[in-house]
């Protein structure tokens, strides 16, 4: 079983930057895909992006691509968003999704999830 825990949220400006952190701990982080969903109010929770455990398989949502980048640091057992030219329709509560020896990319697929962080977007 794994803890997840998000940090990095805030309230920023359309244009801006912002990286989201996520740090995993109770079982072997390395044997995890890892991912991230978003969920804006009144809406479904939608993939964003994901990490394979072997390699890099990184994989977006088009609404993100080109403009976000996921990442991870098995030594700090920690997946990180990266995300720039944040635009107002990017606001929503992220959430870091893990499962172990598995893609990421739907709902279904996830195992475990964080608790969530807000990321609110101003124009």
């Amino acid at each position: 079983q794994v803890q997840l825990v998000e940090s990095g949220g805030g309230l920023v400006q359309a244009g801006d930057s912002l990286r989201l952190s996520c740090a995993a701990s109770g079982s072997t982080f390395s044997n995890y895909g890892m991912g991230w969903f978003r969920q804006a109010p009144g809406k479904e929770r939608e993939f964003v992006a994901r990490i394979g455990w072997i390699g890099p398989s990184r994989y977006y949502s088009d609404s993100v691509k080109g403009r976000f980048t996921i990442s991870r640091d098995n030594a700090k057992n920690t997946v990180y968003l990266q995300m720039n030219s944040l635009k107002p329709e990017d606001t929503a509560v992220y959430y870091c999704a893990a499962s172990e020896r598995r893609l990421v990319t739907t709902l279904m697929s996830v195992e475990y999830w964080g608790q969530g962080i807000q990321v609110t977007v101003s124009s």
